[in-house]
């Protein structure tokens, strides 16, 4: 595997040409230079590289936004350092030639710069160590694959798109064979990429399918998640196809989650601490530091589902009997719950259900740990695990089920702005009110179709 140690030596024999650093922005996606080799030896690898502060401040779209503190037009728009980080050293097999290494931003004075996604979630990490606690954890990522290329998707208006495959591939061998030279190249690149894939799987829509990677550390699963994610769409892209993390592509298909999967252990001795130990007896089969965490998680889902659901098309996923759900309730195993609670043992856990595939892995990890800390802290009491069909019952609390629902609960939430701080707060939220701000700035196909003519 490539190292930091033996980067040099392979940059000396050509082997890697171009190095790119990068960091994730607001949408979790990699933004950074290229460089080359010699360069990043001589100069980068110690002292970084500036990149502009508007990248923290800005849409899917790269339109710098108003309402930030952080970075705006009247401050002039000025850098900030990316310093590398020596443990996110990796190989990229779809690039030939080049290698990835991803960067803290801090601004000039040497200050961490706090709004930015990595140090969101230190700083969760840095409180949960505080109780000499760390999590682990794993994001299970479903996407779409079409028989289009991206420019041809693009040239279509995205309208009559066909998946790869025409029927329901869930666990099915043979329908998803078809798709094995996209998905096979996936999983041998990631594993080049030193990322752990165990295994990949049919999905509930057609042409969709999930990828697992290994359990980590939350700050090594997020940097996975983003070099996986773009992964994904370069391999699909070289072979012709085209793949999505939309987390609902169509109404008509299954929408693409992504499962948070989070357990509690100790910092200090590596001890697994989920599963009641010794004669702590539980009715939950959590111990109670368990029981807290997850208490925590259930307490903060409405406050902090934006992190989980970010953008107008989250809320599409949130329909009944669809496998995304609509219930902030735990249950034991119990797939129509928002958090599901399985394993024994050291693989004892709580499976978030809430998030879609389009989240920003680092704010994600950071709203289940701030969420989590504040059941530990505030010693909440779980209440008894749901027993039944949660998209059937009448006295559960919802998770939103539209973005500016979810927008004014992150900005009321006293939750939020005590575990985030205050600047990235606010920060959070105007991201939140700019995307709805945009989407109310579109007429939509859908519209057009009803009211053109009949009203």
């Amino acid at each position: 595997m490539l190292t930091l140690e033996t980067l040099p030596r392979q940059i000396n024999t050509g082997d890697i040409e171009t190095i790119i650093v990068a960091f994730p922005d607001l949408q979790g996606r990699p933004v950074g230079k290229r460089v080359t080799g010699p360069f990043f030896l001589d100069q980068v690898l110690e002292h970084g590289i500036e990149v502009c502060n508007y990248l923290l401040a800005c849409d899917v779209d790269m339109v710098p936004l108003p309402g930030y503190r952080f970075a705006n037009w009247e401050s002039g728009y000025g850098d900030l350092r990316a310093l590398v980080d020596p443990q996110t050293v990796r190989a990229l097999p779809w690039q030939p030639g080049s290698a990835l290494v991803l960067c803290d931003l801090l601004k000039l004075d040497g200050a961490p710069v706090e709004v930015a996604p990595r140090q969101i979630l230190r700083h969760q990490l840095e409180r949960l160590a505080g109780h000499d606690l760390e999590v682990r954890c794993a994001t299970e990522l479903e996407f779409y694959l079409f028989r289009h290329s991206f420019a041809d998707a693009s040239a279509r208006h995205w309208q009559g798109l066909e998946p790869t495959s025409g029927t329901i591939g869930d666990y099915q061998l043979f329908q998803t064979s078809g798709d094995e030279p996209v998905i096979a190249a996936i999983r041998s690149q990631m594993l080049e990429a030193g990322i752990p894939v165990e295994f990949s799987k049919g999905e509930a829509g057609p042409g969709q399918h999930e990828i697992n990677v290994a359990y980590d550390t939350a700050l090594e699963v997020a940097d996975r998640h983003l070099v996986f994610k773009s992964g994904v769409r370069e391999i699909a892209s070289q072979k012709g196809r085209a793949a999505t993390f939309m987390a609902k592509w169509s109404m008509a298909n299954a929408g693409s989650s992504c499962h948070l999967h989070t357990s509690l252990w100790g910092a200090s001795d590596g001890t697994p601490l989920m599963a009641p130990a010794g004669s702590e007896g539980s009715d939950s089969g959590l111990s109670v530091v368990g029981r807290q965490f997850l208490a925590g998680q259930l307490a903060a889902a409405r406050e902090l589902a934006w992190c989980f659901a970010p953008y107008l098309n989250s809320y599409r996923r949130y329909t009944p009997d669809s496998w995304a759900p609509t219930a902030a309730v735990w249950g034991e195993d119990n797939r129509t719950c928002g958090f599901r609670v399985v394993g024994d043992g050291a693989a004892r856990r709580i499976e978030n259900r809430v998030p879609g595939a389009d989240v920003n892995p680092y704010l994600a990890l950071a709203a289940a740990v701030a969420g989590g800390l504040w059941g530990i802290e505030h010693e909440l009491e779980l209440e008894p695990a749901f027993v039944g069909n949660a998209y059937q019952a009448d006295d559960v609390v919802r998770i939103p089920s539209t973005l500016p629902e979810a927008v004014e609960l992150l900005a009321g939430s006293a939750l939020a702005a005590e575990a985030f701080g205050p600047e990235v707060h606010r920060h959070l939220v105007n991201t939140a009110r700019q995307e709805w701000a945009s989407a109310n700035r579109v007429v939509t196909d859908w519209e057009l179709a009803r009211n053109f003519e009949r009203i």
